[in-house]
């Protein structure tokens, strides 16, 4: 995914995709946290992330990553309570992402254990494989499915061919250029809405990790739920998001608040 740099303090408390951390503690947090110590902390974090996105749309995917930290996101497609009260690490290993980070290539049966081995059901995982409802993608993370698929065909037959050569047109073979960038939801990429998982039904789905989905009957059925009934993704998507908001909370005397998002205190 890709974003300018962001001004905002609260902004730039990045985390990277679904922070799939260590455990899971949840002792300490509650909505309304800031109550009594900053009573304007959530409009003051609402209009940041509002501004924000405004000025840079392609920010709407980290947003929602970001959310485990204190901070309360608003994307534009609706809202939910987040449980505030945790606290920043004091160590960031980038060398940790890759080994907690499910890859755009990965198939269903290792998208299921990935999200297991964190505590989450099969249907959890196609609930917030949803988020790729906002975003931009490099070309370097789909490009598999557009040039030298395999030995028999060069393009994942499983693409939709107008949408491949649509990709192809921003995304030429062999480029790593990491200005080309395309929305991981052409239909609606600055609203989260359940237009992914009719993009997925289309053949459209932008990440292998997307379009495996339709490969396995429980997650093609779940698919075509959320796809149908787009009230009841909000729902499990909230539901689905306050729980990850919850793995390896630091609260209490552990980590600390930072004086600045982007940098431990000194």
């Amino acid at each position: 995914m890709s974003s300018k740099k962001l001004s905002r303090p609260c902004l730039v408390c990045w985390v990277v995709v679904f922070l799939f951390c260590t455990q899971s503690v949840h002792s300490q947090l509650e909505v309304g946290f800031y109550r009594s110590s900053c009573k304007l902390a959530e409009f003051i974090v609402k209009s940041a992330v509002r501004d924000g996105f405004n000025k840079d749309r392609g920010v709407a995917a980290g947003l929602v990553r970001m959310h485990f930290h204190d901070c309360f996101v608003r994307t534009g497609g609706f809202g939910y309570d987040v449980p505030a009260g945790r606290r920043d690490g004091t160590v960031s290993l980038a060398s940790e992402v890759l080994t907690n980070l499910p890859p755009p290539t990965f198939n269903v049966d290792q998208l299921t254990q990935n999200f297991a081995n964190k505590g989450f059901s099969q249907e959890e995982m196609v609930t917030l494989s949803g988020g790729h409802t906002i975003g931009r993608s490099h070309c370097t993370s789909f490009s598999n499915r557009l040039y030298n698929f395999n030995g028999t065909t060069s393009q994942d037959p499983t693409l939709d061919a107008t949408y491949a050569t649509s990709l192809k047109q921003t995304c030429p073979q062999g480029s790593t250029d990491p200005s080309l960038v395309v929305p991981m939801n052409p239909g609606s990429p600055a609203t989260t809405d359940a237009g992914y998982y009719i993009d997925i039904l289309a053949n459209r789905g932008l990440f292998t990790s997307d379009q495996t989905l339709l490969t396995n009957a429980a997650t093609a059925t779940q698919v075509n739920i959320n796809a149908r009934n787009s009230i009841l993704w909000r729902r499990k998507f909230a539901a689905a998001m306050q729980k990850m908001g919850k793995l390896d909370v630091l609260t209490g005397n552990a980590g600390e608040i930072r004086v600045d998002c982007r940098v431990i205190n000194s």
